[in-house]
């Protein structure tokens, strides 16, 4: 009996002292703000997606531009006999030519450059959006598993000294061969719960320096959970300032009117353009002579070309006004699916806090007063533990699901943009 009550009380001093080591602060290696100042300098995709708003920003001046002139130099009625100058109407000719575009043609055709640029630069935007959130995603997701690994750590130790004292009880002969076993086989699954984890953490971690622009080597420590828990607006409010604010539906608002200009510019492609042009004739035996010219070009091939290439612009319109129709309905959907999701995480984190953990907890200090007196066996004891390490894990896990929602909220609402050149 006293074996029993020296091994009860090295039970509590288990149960006690790894709390206090796991209420120690996690030293911050990798700062929020450090890791997002990296992925906006460094990440290849953006620079990417930065660039390609440049060259279609660079389309804009052209596309309103006249079409070059044609500068002509030709040698006139010479005779191929000797191919002199002899003859009266032998002439030098330099001629010098410009097509003048219907009016509305060049200024539709820039104005749709200027809206596809538009939309280019809003997608650079959108791309940064997505990747502010992808790297706080990352980051959350590696503070949940530093603080479960953590939890899982002390469960651990916690079992091995259960299982110390079950293993020193049987050696007096005052416990069961059966609780050692029982020991060891908890020992051995919490440790492959924690090799599962630090393995999924190498891949996140790896993950995180890919979208930092580094190499996936690059060793990532410790990083710090922060709580943001406030009430979320409705859904008619995030769809409003996802409206306002949102990179991607701005871009589609672009490229509707970019295609409504492209239409008006076909539309005018019946119209004919004009060509002006002068030329100097010099004769080497006779007075020179300069000559004006106008014409007009002719849409004799208007069913094949022109009235095609209507046809063609106004589909693009209507395809993309329904496209714009789609992206609003699908960011209402996302943010409705993303605020629930939110929600239903945050209540659940909140009632393990407050109720399921502390009642595991207190299972556990009975089950140990139970196993004292011998009124519980060791296998309750241990499922008890383990049932508070199931729900710490589970808390955290639903900690970093509800950061991780609202971070996909805020980037459909626009949230995350800056200067990333």
């Amino acid at each position: 009996m006293c074996h029993v009550r020296l091994a009860a009380r090295a039970l509590l001093l288990i149960v006690a002292v790894p709390g206090a080591a796991f209420s120690q602060s996690v030293p911050d290696t990798l700062r929020l703000d450090d890791a997002l100042a990296l992925a906006r300098a460094a990440n290849p995709a953006l620079r990417a997606a930065w660039l390609e708003a440049d060259a279609a920003a660079a389309r804009v001046p052209p596309a309103g531009a006249l079409p070059d002139p044609a500068l002509q130099l030709s040698l006139d009625n010479r005779p191929v006999n000797g191919f002199g100058t002899m003859d009266p109407m032998t002439m030098n000719t330099i001629q010098l030519t410009q097509t003048l575009p219907w009016p509305g043609k060049l200024s539709f055709g820039q104005a749709r450059a200027r809206g596809l640029a538009e939309a280019g630069r809003l997608d650079a935007d959108e791309v940064e959006v997505g990747l502010i959130a992808s790297v706080k995603s990352a980051y959350y997701q590696l503070a949940y598993m530093d603080r479960a690994l953590a939890v899982m750590i002390r469960t651990r130790d916690l079992l091995r000294g259960f299982l110390q004292v079950v293993t020193a009880m049987y050696r007096v002969g005052t416990g069961l061969q059966q609780d050692v076993l029982q020991g060891q086989v908890a020992v051995a699954q919490m440790t492959e719960d924690i090799t599962m984890v630090t393995q999924d953490r190498l891949a996140m971690a790896a993950r995180l320096n890919a979208l930092l622009g580094r190499d996936a080597t690059v060793p990532v420590g410790p990083v710090v959970l922060r709580v943001v828990d406030d009430t979320l607006p409705s859904v008619d409010s995030l769809m409003a300032l996802a409206a306002a604010r949102r990179p991607a539906l701005a871009a589609a608002r672009q490229r509707v009117a970019a295609a409504q200009a492209g239409y008006r510019a076909a539309r005018r492609g019946l119209y004919p353009d004009v060509l002006v042009g002068i030329s100097y004739g010099q004769r080497p035996r006779y007075d020179n002579m300069v000559s004006l010219m106008v014409g007009v070009s002719l849409p004799v091939w208007a069913a094949s070309r022109q009235l095609a290439e209507r046809r063609e612009t106004q589909a693009m319109e209507a395809a993309e006004e329904a496209r714009q129709r789609d992206l609003c309905n699908e960011t209402y959907a996302r943010l409705a699916e993303l605020r629930a999701q939110a929600e239903r995480a945050r209540n659940l984190s909140q009632l393990y806090a407050s109720s399921i953990l502390p009642q595991a907890r207190a299972s556990v200090d009975a089950a140990l007063a139970a196993y004292r007196v011998g009124q519980v066996n060791f296998l309750t004891l241990v499922d008890n533990q383990m049932t508070v390490n199931r729900y710490a894990i589970e808390s955290l896990r639903l900690l970093a699901e509800y950061q991780d929602a609202r971070v996909r909220i805020e980037a459909l609402m626009g949230a995350g943009t800056g200067d990333a050149r």
